[in-house]
């Protein structure tokens, strides 16, 4: 059997104008070809499909038959069709985004979610909050289409673009005499009891932070060691000792504690998209991508 959608498509522009004429007029073709197709499409099928007169045109009970699944096959094909265009421009799919604990207090990062969420509501966020070190295994497998983390020491796999660089702050309790500084420096904080990751949580801050600290010969004395920064967050506003996050954070205020700014300039940290260089981004994921890039970049 050898049937064609363009066959099917013949027989239901005859069924439905029950005339040759009209029908070839209907799809722009000569009327002698629209009969022959016809012709061979019965041929193809065993059946009778039209009963024709020399002044009429009418559906067979098996023409009927085949007009109502062939108006069903066409109807699936063209629903294909738009699946699959929808899937190529990223309007469907799935997003599979990893990310840090501090990306969703970056406006850039929050403001991509909300466009791309309105843009694309068919598209299946998958989202896994997950520390910077941890991200790169499935990045570089494939499990994660995009990585939101602090900058850090990659592997020849994976590719990264900078979307914030944002100044650290330091967390004073507000009754500490330091919290009434415009500025203070690292040295300052270091004579201070210090609230910090726990190095085997596997952040990308605890690198960033105590990579500056080393740099300016400053050891803190850690008295506490915490897995997330919303932990370290209450703990100094519970005056347990002073610390230092991003600048994103800033967006929690809370009356017990405050923000200040940190004298040495390379006080700073930075926020990266990562993806692999190896595996084909989606569409969903490359559009995420370029919203997420022209944000960071004012564009």
């Amino acid at each position: 059997m050898n049937i064609e959608l363009r066959h099917l498509r013949y027989f239901v522009a005859v069924a439905e104008e029950l005339h040759f004429g009209r029908a070839a007029a209907r799809l722009n073709i000569s009327q002698p070809p629209l009969s022959q197709q016809i012709q061979a499409l019965e041929q193809q099928v065993g059946a009778r499909l039209l009963a024709r007169t020399n002044r009429s045109v009418g559906l067979t009970a098996a023409g009927r038959q085949f007009l109502a699944d062939s108006r069903q096959i066409l109807g699936l094909v063209e629903e294909a069709a738009a699946r699959a265009e929808r899937l190529h421009h990223g309007e469907t799919g799935e997003l599979r985004l990893g990310f840090t604990s501090s990306a969703p207090f970056i406006r850039a990062i929050s403001h991509t979610l909300s466009t791309f969420r309105r843009l694309s509501p068919d598209v299946h966020i998958q989202t896994r909050e997950i520390n910077t070190r941890e991200q790169i295994v499935p990045l570089s497998e494939g499990s994660l289409d995009l990585g939101l983390m602090r900058n850090t020491q990659l592997p020849d796999t994976l590719a990264w673009q900078q979307v914030l660089r944002e100044p650290l702050l330091a967390m004073i309790h507000r009754d500490h005499p330091l919290a009434a500084k415009a500025v203070v420096s690292l040295t300052e904080l270091a004579q201070e009891p210090f609230v910090f990751f726990d190095p085997r949580v596997g952040t990308g801050l605890y690198d960033d932070i105590l990579g500056l600290l080393r740099r300016y010969g400053v050891t803190p004395v850690i008295t506490q060691e915490v897995g997330e920064a919303m932990t370290i967050i209450g703990l100094v506003a519970a005056g347990l000792g002073v610390s230092i996050l991003p600048a994103s954070f800033k967006r929690l205020q809370l009356n017990e504690m405050r923000w200040v700014a940190i004298a040495e300039p390379d006080a700073v940290s930075e926020m990266w998209l990562v993806w692999s260089k190896h595996h084909e981004l989606s569409a969903a994921a490359q559009r995420f991508k370029k919203l997420l890039i022209d944000a960071s970049s004012g564009g």
